[in-house]
């Protein structure tokens, strides 16, 4: 009997293959770091072929590394980063990949918004249209480069892609598309109403089949089998819209539990059972056959603490030490006051404002390095509260919630967490829960686990607990509300500073 799972985990920028037996338990892992391509400002793009390429590799390396017989793995699940838009040409072949923290269709959302777009999509699809999301960047194709467009065959996702190219199949699943705001959410189906509202009624058939996430997609291929060391007919399921999958590999399954994700996107979701709550939020996806993810998202987490790494610590530190832990024990050893900086997390702009700008406010003199840091540490988790203050005012309740995701790693981190949200945090074993989720769903598809609560049970293990230090919630409230007050007036000058840019480059707000 086939004993371990596959779980692939592609985001913007990394794909990663890890294999589990079925306690959770890594065999072995790879991952390989593509590159992003900026053709514009605000465009942020892939080549697929180096990514397909990736994908092999990480595959067949881990394979490698595990050492254990190729047919001795039950079954493959994919989870991807959400939206941007993944499209295939009319000849199956890989023609686009536009990444989630592209932000070129902003002046169109801010021309729906006038038009009261969002007031149409919402009551369906429970989203209003924003920059990176799929039917928006596809309308911004169709408008802005219709020879590119007319050449569009498939639109769907990046673990779509993945899934496509193992197995030659042309699918999607719910959580992908309800995520992106594509599927009559109560009905868990397309629906013309709703592509109508994005300008996109002719679109229809650029969508392709929808299953189940844990439904079986298709089989490993022949061609791919020899190109990867994976056993030909080997499953490969749907797989997971990744800010799901990384929920499931944490541990959360039940309903009202919470998952925060401090990766190159803040992600806030709490588990729900029907997909209508008192108040909007930024979006919902299915999370099972029968439930639902609360979400409120930006990319204004951990990417910031990339960015800072990246540009000024790489190269300047002990080699001996990993350059974020070497962040994170400058951070540490700063004592927090009321008057230490300030930062706001949008490097990659905000939810609803792709022209507002990363920024430390009231530095003076004897603000070291370690305060800088510790101000972006906190800066991203003020940028995670507001989400879940959102959550909260919708209807959705938790206690406590798992974080996971880059910034888990930090030992100092999910303690700013757990004081600046005000709930306990936990932190799973597992560094690779988008991997382990994928990995669940592909068991729960062959028959391994009843299901994704199954699955969670049998493979997921709690590291360590974040209790909040109350002599702490004071300070981080006045902070949380300058932080606020900051954003607010700096709102108009970013719009500024952006159109300015515009105007000096010629490009189009």
């Amino acid at each position: 009997m086939p004993k371990y799972l596959l779980g692939l985990d592609a985001g913007n920028t990394v794909i990663k293959a890890v294999i589990f037996d079925l306690e959770g338990r890594e065999l072995a892992h790879a991952g390989q770091e593509g590159k992003s391509r900026m053709p514009r400002p605000g465009h942020v793009e892939r080549d697929l072929g180096e990514f397909w390429e990736n994908a092999k590799r990480v595959i067949a390396t881990c394979l490698e590394k595990a050492g254990i017989a190729a047919s001795d793995i039950a079954a493959i699940g994919c989870a991807g980063h959400g939206n941007g838009l993944y499209a295939l040409d009319r000849d199956g072949e890989p023609l686009i990949g536009i990444q989630s923290i592209d932000t070129r269709a902003t002046g169109l959302v801010e021309e729906w918004a006038a038009q009261g777009v969002g007031d149409r999509t919402y009551p369906i699809g429970r989203q209003r249209p924003w920059p990176a999301q799929t039917p928006t960047l596809l309308a911004w194709l169709k408008r802005s480069e219709p020879a590119l467009f007319q050449r569009i065959g498939t639109v769907f996702f990046a673990k779509d892609f993945v899934v496509n190219r193992l197995t030659g199949k042309r699918i999607s699943e719910m959580s992908d598309m309800s995520g992106a705001g594509l599927l009559d959410l109560a009905a868990r189906r397309y629906d013309r109403t709703l592509m109508e509202a994005y300008g996109l009624g002719d679109c229809m058939d650029l969508l392709p089949p929808l299953i189940e996430s844990a439904d079986i997609a298709g089989t490993v291929t022949q061609a791919v089998a020899l190109e990867t060391g994976l056993a030909a007919a080997t499953p490969v399921v749907g797989g997971l819209f990744d800010v799901v999958a990384s929920a499931l590999g944490s541990g959360v399954s039940r309903t009202g539990s919470a998952s925060v994700i401090a990766g190159t996107w803040s992600i806030n979701q709490v588990v729900i059972d029907g997909p209508d709550l008192d108040g909007p939020v930024f979006m919902s996806s299915t999370f099972d056959r029968t439930r639902y993810m609360a979400m409120e998202n930006s990319a204004t987490s951990a990417a910031n603490l990339e960015w800072l790494v990246r540009e000024f610590f790489e190269g300047a530190h002990d080699e001996s030490v990993s350059p974020f832990d070497a962040c994170c024990a400058l951070a540490a050893a700063v004592t927090p006051a009321a008057d230490d900086p300030l930062y706001h997390p949008y490097l990659y702009g905000a939810q609803q404002d792709g022209h507002a700008r990363a920024g430390f406010y009231g530095m003076a003199g004897w603000h070291t390095k370690g305060h800088l840091i510790r101000a972006l540490l906190e800066g991203v988790a003020f940028g995670h509260r507001q989400h879940i203050e959102t959550i909260r005012k919708a209807g959705a309740r938790f206690e406590e919630a798992v974080l996971s995701g880059g910034g888990s790693r930090s030992m100092l981190w999910p303690q700013v967490f757990a004081d600046v949200l005000g709930v306990p945090v936990s932190v799973a074993v597992s560094r690779e829960t988008g991997a382990l989720g994928a990995a669940i769903a592909a068991g729960t598809g062959v028959g391994l686990f009843a299901d994704f609560t199954e699955g969670a049970n049998a493979m997921v293990r709690s590291d360590r607990h974040y209790r909040p230090n109350a002599a702490m919630a004071a300070h981080y409230s006045r902070r949380y509300a300058l932080y606020a007050d900051i954003a607010a007036a700096m709102t108009p000058l970013w719009r500024r500073l952006s159109m300015t840019d515009n105007a000096a480059t010629g490009v189009a707000p």
